[in-house]
């Protein structure tokens, strides 16, 4: 059986400590799928077709890693793509009650078909977030540090 797993996220933007995550378990499964959420709760602020193409063009040295777009629910998403994993990453302590909480709910609505697997955040990337990184650019700071090059030549067009 073909082990796949779904890295699933808002990506807005793509920032290197995803990037590190996407890489680290690409070396374990057989495939992952970079799930873009198309999530109107969050209200990204880059369009949908910026970040799944910012998320490709951060992931396209990894040949068993394909992006696509998720709506709807997260196990419904896994089903379709006969995924058994979902990725996650853990940068600080806040991040660990939310995960096991949604590890859980996404247990039970598969009927325990899917595992979420937690990687912790690298000492590099653990502090950041893409939270930050739209603040740091909406004071017009300097991201560079903390997204792929893809994203970096974009924003200074």
């Amino acid at each position: 059986m073909k082990r796949i797993a779904i890295y699933p996220g808002t990506f807005d933007p793509i920032t290197l400590g995803h990037v590190d995550i996407i890489k680290r378990a690409a070396h374990l499964f057989d495939e992952v799928v970079v799930a873009v959420a198309n999530s109107t709760r969050k209200k990204p602020l880059f369009t949908e077709k910026k970040r799944l193409h910012w998320c490709a063009g951060s992931v396209a040295e990894f040949p068993n890693v394909r992006v696509m777009l998720m709506e709807g629910l997260l196990t419904e998403f896994a089903h379709s793509e006969s995924a058994h994993y979902i990725v996650r990453g853990i940068r600080t302590a806040e991040d660990v009650d939310y995960e096991l909480s949604m590890a859980h709910m996404n247990q039970q609505l598969s009927d325990y078909e899917l595992q979420t697997l937690f990687f912790p955040a690298d000492n590099e990337h653990r502090f950041v977030s893409a939270t930050m990184v739209r603040e740091i650019m909406a004071l017009n700071g300097d991201v560079s540090a903390f997204v792929p090059e893809c994203v970096v030549n974009e924003l200074l067009k």
